[in-house]
């Protein structure tokens, strides 16, 4: 179990290196992320079904947020907007998926976890349980989006 948390954290510690540095990654960004995502996806899912607590989302700054998000939409620019299985699809300006917001969303859901891990209390344990509970209500769908639009992009030659 314990490799399972360290792998986990190796590849938080690793995501979140890699969007902090986006402005100086921007022709290693793609091919990073096809790497890096599913085997993120593959660590937070051992965790998923360990325990079945009440899961509680921290409040977000909104303002880094939304700074992050800006300059990942900047850097993506029309890579950014995807079609998501609801939209009513009538023009290209209804697209309502996001990969900048998949990815900023992914990131501060790990860097709490991380920061907490640095900061305060070192407890590996509540670090992977406010990961999975944030996967589980929260950032597991844009994780999932992210692998797909970052999959149909490659697949389509735009990247």
């Amino acid at each position: 179990m314990v490799e399972k948390q360290q792998e986990l954290m190796q590849v938080a510690q690793e995501y979140c290196a890699l969007i902090e540095q986006i402005d100086d990654n921007e022709q290693t960004i793609f091919p990073s992320l096809i790497r890096l995502l599913p085997r993120l996806h593959a660590s937070i899912q051992a965790f998923v079904g360990d325990k079945d607590a009440d899961c509680q989302v921290k409040d977000a700054d909104l303002d880094a947020r939304f700074e992050l998000f800006s300059r990942l939409r900047q850097l993506l620019g029309e890579r950014d907007s995807y079609w998501l299985e609801y939209d009513v699809r009538t023009n290209e300006d209804c697209k309502s998926g996001s990969l900048a917001d998949d990815l900023t969303d992914i990131y501060c859901e790990l860097k709490s976890g991380l920061l907490s891990l640095e900061e305060k209390t070192r407890d590996t344990d509540a670090a992977i349980d406010h990961w999975r509970c944030g996967f589980k209500v929260h950032w597991g769908k844009h994780l999932v989006d992210a692998e797909k639009h970052l999959y149909d992009l490659q697949a389509s030659n735009q990247l």
